[in-house]
């Protein structure tokens, strides 16, 4: 099904890269959430009336509130699709953020006034009945919602969509939440006992959980996150992979919105090349990268020695003791300035951001004095610098 809606409903669907065709990715999943989130709330407000359940009419709200959040979605994206102008020169991108920040607050309010109608029916229980067909039509609620995630989800991991990973996000925790509801209306069924009010206090929590999920989850590109891993190597051997770059380091990339990111990298030249050769090389890449990548490119040149052995040697020996203090840590930016009574070895050292400022000093001293073990001519002159990659264990 949802290959067929994409094929019919979305113009040069293969396309993702493409403002149009992400705006149309994200007005198929809004139509198809405001349908199917008020088919079910019609349909389990009826029922919650029938069977004067607080946990089902929580339920019924809740996809009430779905459906404006795909309504909100669907503003989010369409505003996002304006192009960049004098006061927005990167363009609007950051809007499906805000866009899936205004759902998640949606939902954590849904979720906190069914929390207090269920302690109240907690304190004061009312009478429910039991229906069979009752049970069927949130069985069905349950397929509905479990395909429309699935539905967004497909969709967001096409075009990288924080809106619709957030609606899937959310339909994860109604098949949650309309499946608790079912189970107190069979055990109302089997046992008499009428657990309406403690399940709906369930049901608001997990509500409200999943909307404070989703407001973490879309406020982290608008804060400024870490750069994915992949993303980093992607960009890192791209650049690499050019003749006359030996190395790249202090990659930070900036997110503008899916598909719109600008970057700035540091590119190590040989100092022996002509800097016009170098600089035209650097171009070059800039260049490539907006067409290849869709990445706005900022590249630093770095001059780096490439053919005295003995700097290479002081360099090879300074980046295997740091290796044996603390193998997260890296060095760039080599450079050896010869004195009339010392060696200068002067470069830049890159740690973990996690780590503390008793760190942050300890590590340059701790490698200062080892070198001096090797010759005490050395005189360390150190920068330290920060790693802005996230973690593997931190990726989504």
């Amino acid at each position: 099904m949802t290959e067929f809606l994409v094929k019919h409903f979305i113009k040069d669907y293969k396309d993702v890269e493409k403002v149009s065709v992400r705006t149309a990715y994200g007005v198929l999943a809004s139509i198809v959430g405001i349908f199917c989130n008020v088919f079910l709330f019609v349909v389990k407000f009826a029922v919650g009336l029938i069977l004067n359940s607080v946990s089902v009419t929580a339920d019924a709200f809740n996809n009430l509130s779905d459906a404006g959040s795909s309504i909100i979605g669907f503003v989010g994206v369409k505003m996002a699709e304006k192009p960049a102008d004098a006061d927005h020169p990167f363009g609007h991108g950051r809007m499906e953020y805000i866009a899936a920040l205004a759902v998640s607050f949606l939902v954590i309010e849904v979720g906190f006034t069914f929390l207090k109608d269920s302690i109240g029916k907690i304190r004061t229980p009312e009478a429910i009945s039991f229906s069979v067909i009752s049970v069927i039509i949130l069985l069905l609620s349950i397929a509905v919602k479990l395909w429309l995630g699935l539905f967004n989800r497909k969709l967001g991991e096409k075009i990288n969509s924080k809106v619709m990973m957030a609606v899937f996000a959310d339909s994860m925790g109604d098949v949650v939440t309309t499946g608790a509801t079912i189970l107190s209306l069979v055990f109302f069924g089997v046992t008499g006992i009428n657990v309406d009010g403690i399940v709906g206090v369930g049901v608001a929590l997990v509500v409200m959980w999943a909307g404070i999920g989703i407001a973490k989850d879309t406020l982290e590109p608008l804060i400024g996150e870490a750069i994915d891993p992949e993303v980093y190597a992607r960009i890192k051997k791209f650049v690499e992979s050019y003749d006359g770059i030996e190395g790249t380091h202090d990659l930070i990339v900036h997110n503008y919105g899916p598909g719109r990111s600008m970057a700035s990298i540091h590119a190590e030249v040989p100092n022996n090349v002509d800097i016009e050769k170098s600089h035209e090389i650097i171009d070059r890449i800039e260049r490539d990268a907006g067409k290849q990548l869709g990445l706005f490119l900022v590249i630093h040149m770095d001059p780096i020695e490439t053919r005295d052995k003995s700097v290479l040697k002081i360099r090879e020996k300074t980046a295997e003791i740091l290796k044996e203090i603390d193998p997260s840590c890296s060095i760039h930016d080599f450079r050896v300035v010869h004195g009339e009574n010392q060696v200068n070895l002067i470069f830049d050292m890159v740690i973990p951001i996690e780590y503390d400022e008793e760190m942050r000093s300890e590590l340059p001293q701790r490698l200062s004095e080892r070198l001096k073990e090797v010759d005490s001519r050395y005189q360390c002159v150190i920068t330290v610098d920060y790693d802005y990659v996230a973690k593997q264990d931190e990726e989504k």
